[in-house]
């Protein structure tokens, strides 16, 4: 796979200043425990938001970015946090109080003020309470790598890894009628199957290709997935035995003709007003066709999965894609 950028995983030192967005103010772990005891944390749930505190907890810029705390490895099992039925809504005495860290220590420790130092043009409701989710390994496919073994650690590490999402459109959801999906996938049935030409075909189907390429229509840039295991387990069925493998086929499925790229956005930045040269090619932009492919995902590791979720059939997709860096938890204990 074509990966130019990998993950990024961090490792400071002890003694190491950490730097809060955006006034670049520092604080003590004492501060930082004070903060989680206000959000309902309790005391086994501190290494975590020390690790999620080495982010610096940055807010974001302009339109309505959001900030999300993702946990991988077994500190998910350990301190009990939710990954199935409901797992990104409320009522978790996990999952919410870790969330509520993020924001508090965004306002206490960082000085993210709305209108002052936080300049988001909308804000985003996700951050009112905050936001913290993990991935339910037991519902990995085999072969499917945990984000922590994605970012270099072991799988017996435990990360916290922060996300930014939303600068294009924040969560997008797709839940499939009711026995929509279960006809696709077995008897090739139904909307989805006349849609991607395989009415009457027995399943297992790929029912990625319901959602792309529609989900570029007004944006670039990977997205995060987060789907139930029954529906990780279809694509491990139909050929995907890797996350690297459906990150490789998003990336395939993004690119368009140039003609096309060039009425979007963001490239009119990115391309240095077309003065740069294309990424791929080392071509000036200028002396490209018009039919010439651009990928409207830079790499495919810019995506990300994770399973988790109840056992309806149903997918959101958080744009944005996967960013962030990994924190080690285990370094807290």
């Amino acid at each position: 796979m074509r990966r130019d950028q990998g993950p990024r995983r961090m490792r400071r030192e002890k003694g190491d200043v950490v730097r809060f967005q955006p006034r670049n103010w520092t604080a003590t772990v004492e501060k930082v425990a004070v903060i989680a005891v206000m959000a309902g944390c309790k005391p086994e749930h501190l290494p975590v938001v020390l690790a999620i505190a080495e982010s610096g907890v940055g807010t974001g810029t302009t339109n309505f970015p959001s900030q999300v705390a993702l946990l991988s490895g077994p500190i998910v099992k350990e301190i009990g946090l939710n990954t199935g039925c409901g797992h990104l809504g409320p009522g978790s005495r996990v999952n919410g109080p870790i969330g509520r860290t993020y924001q508090l220590m965004a306002l206490n420790l960082g000085g993210a003020i709305p209108g002052v130092s936080r300049m988001s043009s909308h804000g985003s409701p996700l951050n009112n309470g905050g936001v913290c989710l993990g991935e339910n390994v037991d519902g990995l496919p085999p072969g499917w790598k945990g984000l922590n073994e994605e970012y270099g650690f072991k799988k017996d590490e435990s990360i916290a890894l922060v996300m930014t999402i939303g600068n294009h459109g924040g969560i997008l959801g797709h839940q499939f009628s009711p026995g929509g999906y279960r006809a696709f996938q077995k008897s090739g049935h139904g909307g989805m199957a006349r849609q991607l030409g395989v009415k009457g075909i027995p399943g297992p189907h790929n029912w990625l290709e319901y959602l792309f390429p529609k989900l570029w229509s007004t944006l670039e840039g990977g997205f995060t997935l987060i789907m139930i295991p029954e529906m990780a387990q279809h694509l491990y069925e139909i050929g995907f035995k890797s996350k690297d493998e459906v990150y490789e086929w998003i990336w395939k499925k993004s690119f368009e003709p140039l003609k096309d790229y060039r009425n979007r956005s963001w490239p009119d930045l990115t391309t240095n007003g077309w003065l740069g040269r294309e990424r791929i090619s080392g071509t000036p932009w200028k002396e490209l066709s018009d039919d010439y492919m651009v990928p409207v995902v830079n790499e495919p590791f810019d995506n990300c999965v994770i399973v988790a979720g109840g056992e309806e059939e149903a997918c959101i997709q958080l744009s944005g894609g996967r960013g962030g860096t990994a924190y080690s938890i285990d370094a807290w204990r």
